[in-house]
């Protein structure tokens, strides 16, 4: 399937300059009628400038969407700068945010750019905004006030031409009520609000999706581009894909590097067929099932990788150090799957 499919079923945006663009190449794929609601007010959000709050579950697609307002809008020649709001420390908040002078601290040496600066003229996303500390929250909300700031250590004030996008997968509105986050940040926030529908109310755009990966993945590694089979293809349709699009990007992924037949497989789902009564409790039954599963699945692995723990543990998807336990648990031994043995 070509991505023209793709083109044809979407809407198309209309940019500051007139012409238009297609929602595909910002990587914005479906053809569902809630995701295509979901686009038709990105485009309007695009048209105005004033600051956006994206709401969606983890692995939706919230940069993408967050880049797509940007890239369409009047500011899409400036910078767009993304933020991870978790990942600031506490102590280091008006630092990043607004930069710092020369001789500001002991360590600071030479003047610092903040991310506000570095957004300047363009858009600063904020990403995971549940995670912002009080003390971030009061340095945001001061900021989104005026657009006026001060870098630390600097006697003098600037204001910041830019827009502000901010994104989380938390109910806010429910955190404010319980005093965990500041009620006016929240209002200052909120004044375009996006949703973005979870993947398993997307009806038919899991299909979709997939073959693009399958594409975009084949053409990565440099291998054939195959075909789906039908295990998986059920599979698109009757899982709930808790963790989204990432969850299904992965997904596809792992089929496209371990698949050895003439069609793509998912390696980590268990085929369904029929269950054995057996003479033993529920509990005991369910782990002998996945212990039995996880025996095959890591001694598969290990196979393919040739006892190369490290790319047997990013074909899992896992972390290095918890695939090696589950290699222990089983009592697995790497060098029995090296070329020599």
């Amino acid at each position: 399937m070509s991505d023209r499919r793709f083109t044809n079923a979407l809407p198309t945006a209309l940019l500051a300059s007139g012409e238009t663009c297609d929602f595909v190449s910002l990587n914005l794929i479906g053809g569902a009628p809630l995701f295509l609601e979901a686009l038709r007010c990105l485009r309007k959000l695009s048209a105005c400038d004033a600051p956006v709050l994206i709401h969606g579950e983890t692995g939706t697609g919230k940069e993408l969407a967050a880049r797509a307002i940007h890239y369409l809008g009047a500011r899409r020649a400036a910078p767009f700068i993304p933020v991870n709001c978790g990942a600031i420390p506490d102590n280091l908040i008006e630092t990043e945010f607004f930069g710092h002078a020369r001789g500001a601290f002991t360590d600071a040496k030479e003047t610092r750019v903040g991310l506000i600066e570095q957004a300047e003229g363009g858009t600063l996303y904020l990403d995971e905004l549940e995670a912002l500390t009080s003390r971030g929250q009061v340095a945001l909300l001061r900021f989104l006030q005026d657009r006026s700031y001060r870098p630390v250590g600097s006697t003098l004030g600037r204001t910041a031409n830019l827009r502000v996008i901010g994104s989380t997968n938390a109910d806010l509105a429910d955190m404010a009520r319980r005093g965990a986050y500041r009620a006016d940040l929240l209002f200052r926030l909120t004044v375009l609000p996006l949703n973005l529908p979870p993947l398993r109310e997307r009806h038919g755009d899991a299909a979709l999706l997939a073959e693009k990966f399958v594409r975009r993945f084949a053409a990565e590694y440099q291998i054939e581009a195959k075909p789906l089979d039908a295990a998986a293809q059920k599979y698109l349709q009757t899982h709930d894909w808790p963790g989204n699009v990432r969850e299904l990007e992965n997904l596809v992924l792992r089929a496209v590097l371990l698949s050895d037949g003439p069609s793509l497989s998912f390696p980590d789902v268990p085929i369904a067929s029929e269950v054995e009564v057996v003479d033993e409790p529920f509990h005991r039954a369910k782990a002998r099932a996945i212990a039995d599963f996880e025996r095959t699945y890591v001694t598969e692995l290990l196979r393919r990788a040739r006892g190369n723990l490290s790319l047997a543990a990013r074909l899992s998807g896992k972390e290095r150090s918890r695939f090696g336990k589950l290699v222990k648990k089983y009592g697995l031994e790497r060098a029995a799957f090296a070329p020599h043995s």
